[in-house]
């Protein structure tokens, strides 16, 4: 070969690997680590400003111990005024599944609101807001809405949540998260007219803006160590209340409860 043709195949081959270099330059760069998941986002207090979780459309079944609800599914301890000064309960935050619609959902324990218009509470949520899972953290005493607390709770975290009546007109409610370790206790006037006739464990369809949202595909949810006045709520024969659209259809439902423990299931958004 002369040396022209050689001087001519080294810049042909010089110039395909500097336009290879342009075109992938990963191909001769290190390699640079994904990022990291994005964290979840946390409920802000003025989402929280327009929640609330009263009962809502009670209706009872053909079983005196089963009851339907448009926005409530779980266990209630019912019983005269005064029956039932604490209630508590733990469970794991589930993940909620988003698609682009806004949903809503909440797990929480309360004194009151199953037979009267008082309710003492507090609890998580899992919503999907613009399709991203959002999660949080709130206390509430009715007429009032939910009130937020600033802090971090993610899907898998573990809570235990309590309300305890006072005995001087105030109730002191407290929801701890031993994974991200923070616990919150607020102590607050009981709901006028307040009876503490009922102690419940819910799983919740959220009223958002006075409507009963599309509830959030949680999945299931397991509450463990359920008292009701420190007795196991299983002991206590509660009323099972199963969530139902206007249509009848189920929405959340429990499964059967024994001591303390049992699940609840998503079933449809509405």
């Amino acid at each position: 070969m002369s040396q022209r043709s050689s001087v001519r195949l080294f810049a042909v081959v010089a110039a395909g690997v500097a336009a290879a270099a342009f075109a992938s330059p990963s191909a001769f760069a290190a390699p640079v680590a994904p990022a990291a998941h994005a964290a979840p986002a946390q409920i802000t207090a003025a989402a929280a400003s327009h929640e609330s979780h009263g009962l809502q459309a009670l209706r009872h079944g053909s079983k005196n111990t089963t009851v339907s609800s448009t926005n409530w599914s779980g266990y209630a301890a019912t019983g005269s005024n005064g029956a039932f000064k604490s209630v508590s309960s733990s469970w794991v935050q589930p993940a909620v599944s988003c698609t682009s619609k806004n949903t809503y959902s909440s797990f929480w324990v309360g004194l009151d609101g199953y037979s009267n218009s008082a309710l003492e509470q507090t609890g998580t949520e899992a919503d999907c807001i613009s399709g991203r899972a959002t999660y949080g953290a709130w206390w509430e005493v009715l007429p009032a809405s939910e009130s937020a607390y600033s802090v971090t709770v993610k899907a898998g975290d573990h809570l235990t949540a309590s309300v305890v009546d006072n005995g001087n007109g105030t109730f002191t409610m407290t929801l701890a998260d031993s994974t991200e370790g923070w616990t919150k206790t607020t102590t607050h006037a009981g709901s006028s007219g307040y009876q503490d006739s009922s102690a419940e464990v819910i799983a919740e369809a959220t009223e958002v803006n006075g409507s009963i949202a599309k509830l959030s595909n949680f999945g299931s949810v397991t509450f463990t160590g359920s008292t009701a006045g420190g007795t196991a709520l299983g002991s206590l024969s509660p009323n099972e209340i199963v969530m139902e659209g206007s249509s009848g259809d189920v929405k959340a439902q429990p499964g059967s409860i024994s001591g303390g423990t049992f699940s609840d299931t998503w079933k449809a958004a509405s």
